[in-house]
């Protein structure tokens, strides 16, 4: 088994399958969406032809939604999986935000928060789509004041009722819209449906990954884990290598990689994010080049699916910093061209 390329294509790094970017963030079942700027190279890079506009087509058209889901932070999802994945996750992820409250000694009462939220989806559906700016004058207009951080969990919360989502792309500042008008309702499913597709979403992307590596991205408790791959039945399989345990889907993919290609990997990217474990790609010697122990990921620059250096998104020129000798400046100054193309379409 060569994991690198099996995770390099089955993330869509090499050979990528998909034109969309709908397609690619439905294919990953979520990606993570930390860096508002930088989310959208994260999708864009999957695809044949990045090109910004397409991102901000789907993200517009709410095909691609943007929240607050798994471990208290942000991903992209795609519409479709939108209220099956908030009906799992959303418990998990309240009981974070209500523990991040209380380590920072913010109590809200049941009754300000319902008042608050009404107040966040009526902003919402009148304006269509709306900044934390708007939500800090309608809330004044109600004589309401907070600072920033209060509302910011009201916001999250709001989030995880399925009240609010992304609404617009701006150049620079999230905005909010009400979910009613931008997510169409779909059939609900049983938890188990819910677990085995999970499941099936985060190891046909990241595969192999480890059950350790699944419970890490997920956020949800080691017993769902386990029942959600049990429920894929004979469609996945474990394989040991190097005494760990992975799973691969029936439908891998292995063919399509070739050596030679240096990729410029947005910070907080699924390539490094989607593991608990991350020493197959990123030497243990360089870990503090990529993140720290804080949650803190840095744009890196990978050569055939070996992390090897960093690089600056928002430079005119390219401008990298190796930390071994496994790149090539030729296929670094191909992926810059091919970023460049992005950013400029």
């Amino acid at each position: 088994m060569n994991p690198v390329a099996i995770r390099l294509l089955n993330q869509q790094l090499a050979a990528p399958q998909f034109s969309d970017p709908g397609q690619v963030v439905s294919h990953m079942g979520a990606i993570q969406a930390q860096e508002y700027r930088m989310m959208r190279w994260a999708v864009a890079m999957r695809t044949h032809r990045p090109s910004a506009r397409a991102f901000k087509a789907a993200f517009d058209d709410g095909r691609i939604i943007r929240l607050h889901l798994m471990r208290g932070t942000w991903q992209l999802v795609s519409a479709d999986d939108y209220w099956w994945m908030l009906d799992l996750c959303a418990p998990k992820g309240i009981a974070v935000t209500r523990g991040w409250m209380s380590s920072n000694k913010i109590t809200i009462p049941e009754k300000e928060q319902m008042s608050v939220r009404d107040i966040l989806a009526q902003t919402a559906a009148d304006k269509g789509s709306v900044t934390k700016e708007d939500f800090v004058q309608a809330l004044g207009e109600r004589d309401i004041s907070m600072d920033a951080h209060r509302l910011s969990f009201h916001i999250r919360m709001a989030e995880l009722s399925g009240t609010i989502c992304s609404g617009d792309l701006l150049p620079m500042q999230a905005t909010y819209a009400l979910t009613a008008s931008k997510v169409r309702p779909t059939a609900q499913i049983d938890r188990d449906e819910a677990l085995m597709r999970f499941a099936r979403n985060y190891f046909q992307s990241r595969q192999p990954a480890t059950l350790e590596d699944f419970v890490w991205w997920s956020g949800l408790n080691i017993g769902d884990c386990r029942k959600g791959i049990a429920l894929l039945g004979n469609t996945v399989r474990a394989v040991k290598w190097k005494g760990r345990e992975f799973y691969l889907t029936d439908d891998c993919r292995t063919r399509g990689f070739r050596t030679g290609k240096s990729l410029l990997i947005p910070p907080y990217d699924e390539y490094l994010i989607g593991y608990k474990s991350r020493d197959i790609v990123l030497p243990a010697e360089h870990t503090h080049r990529a993140h720290n122990n804080s949650g803190i990921f840095q744009p890196i620059i990978a050569h055939d699916g070996i992390i090897c250096g960093n690089w600056a998104p928002f430079k005119d020129d390219c401008q990298a910093q190796f930390f071994d000798g496994s790149h090539d400046e030729g296929a670094l100054q191909s992926a810059w061209q091919i970023y460049k193309h992005y950013s400029s379409s």
